[in-house]
């Protein structure tokens, strides 16, 4: 079936005035303004009162941790207090918790106009060894893309690490899970809907031997490379005292600096550094709540894109952003940077790129976060009927600068998952509700 996305009130896509047609899961002809499609057309679809941008694709999160929101002992700290407030809670995560924690998360992000999500889940304590698998299960069932990386720890208090000895697991367990998910659920191709990608969680959580080993897996099995990096000044330092070199010669030293590779934050880096990862194209998912939340700094966006490094959005984990909705995080994006930069050299359009291509980019699905024909047909569509939309003159900019909260349509493949406003289906109340208990569940079971 076609379907002609008509006349929308603007649309981020080149010669498309008059809209979009749809087939086969595929975008098959931009319309110009005035136009009519040259293809046969088997149901219009009115979008008069719609912006239309590519679905926005969010490149670094932490579903579990939105059962610990706003959790009074992780208030108002740093990156390396904040987990050490946070990892005996994590360590009480069962598979009911982590079942509840991802609808939740995967209907918050549907609902904010993103199609494809990353999620980094590197804690497994005993009896949640198949987190991933319940993650797997939930995407399945909302209709999303993701790219579901298993993540891991094994370098522990005992060893110098920050992680508690029981939220780690052994490096044969962590290589060995690895190759079973990639097996059993990672897609190829520019279809794919779930992939898998490999994530040890950071360099103070993981050792030299794992990192190292990691790459060689993800090379053998063709997949991706994610890990958090130079996210604070305390890392470079813990990289020095333990590693006697800096993150991104770790990088190197393990094997990571290639294009498989897109990293979470991405903060402290040197001029020098940022030409390294360029060179190698290696991408940075740049994460504006969480880093002005947790004061770590903020990622030279620019710099990094002019030299090579794909950049994209990620909403990061709650306590660090305890929110998951990625059109907010478009228009964060939008403000820290120009804050950094000025306003005369970011625009809402540099924002909704990073969001868009630019997460693409990251995650190696150029057929993603582009409208133009071949391009598989996710896109995200927003009314602007808010008070603060009125008087607005340039949609696009309207939906960034005046800001938007909700998408009215969102369409992974060619099919709908939001329509007018909800999730066809899913009861938000209950879910809210089943979530709420078992945040408080987790907390009480951690003492």
């Amino acid at each position: 079936m076609s379907i002609w996305i008509k006349n929308p009130n603007d649309i981020l896509a080149e010669n498309a005035g008059g809209g979009v047609v749809v087939a086969a899961g595929r975008i098959s002809e931009l319309v110009p303004f005035g136009a009519k499609p040259k293809t046969k057309i088997d149901t219009v679809f009115d979008a008069r009162k719609l912006v239309v941008t590519p679905g926005l694709i969010n490149t670094h999160h932490h579903f579990y941790q939105s059962l610990t929101r706003t959790l009074p002992a992780a208030l108002n700290k740093e990156l390396f207090g904040w987990l050490s407030a946070l990892y005996p809670v994590w360590a009480e995560l069962e598979p009911g918790f982590i079942e509840q924690a991802t609808r939740l998360i995967l209907a918050e992000l549907a609902l904010s106009g993103c199609t494809t999500t990353t999620d980094h889940h590197y804690v497994f304590p005993a009896g949640a060894e198949e987190a991933i698998d319940i993650q797997v299960s939930e995407v399945k069932e909302i209709g999303m893309r993701a790219v579901l990386t298993r993540g891991s720890m094994n370098l522990s208090q005992k060893d110098g690490g920050l992680p508690p000895d029981n939220v780690v697991q052994d490096a044969d367990t962590i290589l060995a899970d690895s190759e079973r998910l990639v097996a059993r659920y990672h897609e190829v191709g520019p279809d794919a809907f779930v992939q898998i990608a490999l994530a040890p969680c950071s360099p103070f959580s993981v050792s030299r031997t794992l990192m190292t080993e990691t790459a060689r897996l993800a090379d053998r099995l063709g997949v991706l490379l994610h890990t958090h990096l130079a996210e604070t000044e305390n890392e470079i330092e813990f990289c020095r005292e333990k590693f006697g070199c800096t993150p991104v010669e770790y990088l190197e030293d393990t094997g990571w600096l290639g294009n498989r590779t897109w990293l979470a934050h991405g903060i402290h880096f040197t001029d020098h550094e940022i030409q390294i990862l360029g060179a190698a194209g290696v991408a940075v998912s740049t994460c504006s709540h969480s880093n002005m939340y947790l004061a770590s700094g903020i990622c030279r966006a620019c710099e990094l894109e002019s030299s090579g490094a794909p950049v994209g959005l990620g909403i990061d984990g709650s306590a660090s952003n305890d929110a998951s909705n990625m059109i907010e995080e478009v228009r964060q994006a939008f403000l820290l940077q120009r804050l950094k930069y000025g306003s005369t050299n970011i625009s809402h359009l540099d924002a909704l790129r990073w969001a868009t291509a630019g997460s693409a980019d990251c995650i190696r699905r150029p057929e993603l976060g582009r409208i133009e024909v071949g391009a598989n047909a996710d896109l995200a569509m927003f009314k602007l009927d808010e008070l603060r939309h009125s008087g607005g003159h340039d949609p696009l900019a309207t939906l960034v600068i005046c800001g938007a909260s909700k998408a009215e349509q969102v369409m992974v493949g060619g099919k709908w998952v939001v329509e007018n406003g909800a999730i066809p289906g899913l009861d938000i109340e209950r879910l809210v509700e089943t979530h709420t208990e078992a945040a408080q569940a987790l907390v009480f079971k951690a003492g």
